[in-house]
């Protein structure tokens, strides 16, 4: 490390353009190099030229590198990685939605155990994971507040072997990093689309870092082109889609699972495949959203969805997030044309179960939104019923989720143009053809044809 006592300040200078708000410039120079630091305000700018010129005065030695003195390196290089990251959470918290902290904590979890200075002495895996999610990645107002012996003895430890956050600059570390978030808890490789959620993850929080200036820069971007990232599926398996004669099959199996376990549920998985709704908007449907007449197509208007994500991530408590719709502003709604096969159903569905004191259509025994647990034995058992053995071997209709997938591909397949469908759906027009290229029916057909008769044959 190059230092130098010879150093030198200028005033602040304000930096005005036309398309940007007016900034403050700090300059000074270290061994003869120029250094500046751009900073949103006046007084911040003036802070920081005083720590520096304190530092000067106090007859520490600058470094030339980074135009900074001891003292500051040293409170960087103080800063760890388990600090830094319940800094961002606690931050990120109040305005991301229940998935999203699930999400953040979950990748957080994955890389945070190898970030550590020494592994010697590191509790087992799964009681460090269970110690980051449930305890030291929360903010500190959702942490338990009599934590077991072993989260606590796990914290210890991660609190103590944390990795300066310094160390997140040096190329082998974020490859270190990188290489546990392509891993599951078993050794095995994590699903690509697993891996580009937390590998997203770590991403902002380096980002941050960088905004911050607590790293010179974020390293993934420089790493970015020497990594081997696992492939993402971008398109749905034509291979989980059923046709409309499965589709009937497996709902009319759904009412044979039983009359208060399966019967509720088949207007459920309905909306699912006749409207393309997401699980978290099905279970959210009220009465109030929905235009059912006597006869013809009917609408829903979708306002709200209530995904799954656990007490712990909510601010509600509740282990489902109330939430606008995805991809659309808060209280921004989308109407769903739904046909009159949808329509019969629902009404038999009001008439036979009635609604919750709220108007949702779906509820369970106790009147609570339906789990997503409910319904996924509800859907096995049905996919016994209605499929022959090998169908039950295959992907087919293998996750409720499917009927949506099922609902978009008969809608594309049937010359529905796309912005129609996107918009059904929730989509943009790009994701949508991108997700559904491999489920779109006679292409191919054409294309050997056209080959053919190229060919003269």
């Amino acid at each position: 490390m190059s230092m130098s006592r010879d150093v030198r300040f200028w005033e602040i200078r304000p930096n005005k353009s036309s398309k940007r708000k007016k900034t403050y410039e700090v300059r000074w120079k270290v061994g003869g190099r120029e250094r500046s630091r751009t900073f949103e305000t006046k007084a911040l700018a003036k802070n920081f030229l005083l720590d520096l010129q304190m530092a000067a005065k106090r007859g520490e030695e600058f470094e030339i590198k980074s135009g900074l003195p001891e003292s500051m390196i040293q409170a960087k290089e103080a800063v760890s990685w388990l600090g830094f990251v319940q800094a961002y959470i606690a931050s990120r918290w109040p305005h991301a939605a229940a998935k999203t902290r699930d999400s953040m904590t979950d990748a957080l979890a994955t890389v945070t155990p190898v970030l550590v200075t020494d592994a010697a002495g590191m509790p087992e895996a799964e009681t460090v994971r269970t110690a980051l999610r449930q305890y030291a990645l929360l903010p500190a107002d959702r942490r338990p507040a009599d934590p077991s012996p072993e989260i606590v003895e796990a914290v210890r430890w991660l609190e103590k072997v944390s990795l300066p956050l310094a160390a997140l600059a040096q190329t082998a570390t974020v490859h270190a990093a990188l290489d546990a978030l392509a891993l599951k808890m078993d050794g095995n490789p994590a699903a690509a689309e697993t891996y580009r959620r937390k590998r997203a993850v770590f991403y902002n929080v380096l980002q941050y870092a960088a905004e911050l200036e607590e790293l010179p820069a974020n390293p993934l971007d420089r790493i970015k082109s020497q990594w081997r990232r696992p492939k993402v599926v971008e398109t749905v398996d034509r291979r989980v889609v059923v046709n409309p004669r499965q589709a009937k099959e497996l709902l009319t199996a759904v009412s044979y699972v039983g009359r208060r376990r399966g019967r509720p549920m088949v207007a459920l998985f309905a909306c699912m495949y006749y409207a393309g709704l997401r699980p978290g908007e099905a279970v959210a449907l009220r009465k109030q959203d929905c235009h059912l007449p006597a006869t013809g197509w009917g609408t829903l208007t979708l306002e709200t969805s209530r995904p799954q994500t656990g007490k712990r991530w909510t601010d509600s408590g509740e282990a489902h997030d109330k939430r606008g719709l995805k991809q659309r502003a808060d209280k921004e709604t989308r109407e769903v044309p739904i046909p009159p096969e949808l329509v019969r159903i629902l009404l038999d569905h009001i008439a036979e179960f009635g609604v919750a004191e709220d108007g949702r259509l779906f509820r369970s025994q106790r009147g609570n939104v339906v789990s997503s647990s409910s319904y996924y034995r509800v859907w096995r058992e049905a996919r016994l019923l209605a499929l022959t053995p090998e169908q039950v071997a295959s992907p087919l209709a293998g996750k409720p989720y499917d009927l949506r997938h099922a609902a978009l591909s008969l809608w594309l397949n049937a010359g529905v143009h796309a912005p129609e469908v996107a918009q059904r759906a929730g989509h943009t027009v790009d994701v949508l053809l991108q997700r559904y290229a491999k489920c779109l029916d006679g292409d191919r057909e054409i294309a050997n044809g056209r080959i053919s008769r190229a060919l003269g044959s």
